[in-house]
């Protein structure tokens, strides 16, 4: 796990000091891609065209949260454990989206493993 600065427009402590093509503030456009999963990544990078913060931001969320429906679909279909494993990865992705719309809302590119790194080539 990694995190850098948002890319220009960044004050001293990280936060972005302007807005996205939404018409929200960069950090607001950002952790609203988070809001909602996957469903808030797609409409943000169908609205958002210009801001590459906001747009990674909204690819993360796209691959993340599609990533976790789909293993707590394959969670659930298990026998016996099924149940137990979809109520952890329930909570898993609970924590993750908060922290994610928390590091996105204070201005950091914050990236995971793997997917963030996917999120930043998509973006660029």
């Amino acid at each position: 796990m990694s995190a850098s600065p948002s890319p220009g427009g960044s004050s001293s402590d990280g936060s972005s000091t302007r807005g996205s093509s939404t018409g929200l503030n960069s950090n607001v456009a950002a952790a609203f891609a988070y809001l909602l999963g996957f469903i808030s990544g797609v409409t943000m990078l169908i609205i958002e065209r210009e801001d590459r913060y906001v747009r990674f931001h909204a690819v993360q969320s796209v691959l993340v949260f599609l990533a976790a429906l789909v293993a707590t679909m394959i969670a659930a279909s298990l026998p016996a454990v099924g149940w137990l494993l979809r109520a952890l990865m329930s909570v898993a992705t609970a924590v993750l989206w908060l922290f994610l719309m928390f590091k996105a809302l204070t201005g950091e590119r914050y990236k995971l493993p793997y997917v963030g790194e996917i999120a930043e080539r998509q973006v660029h």
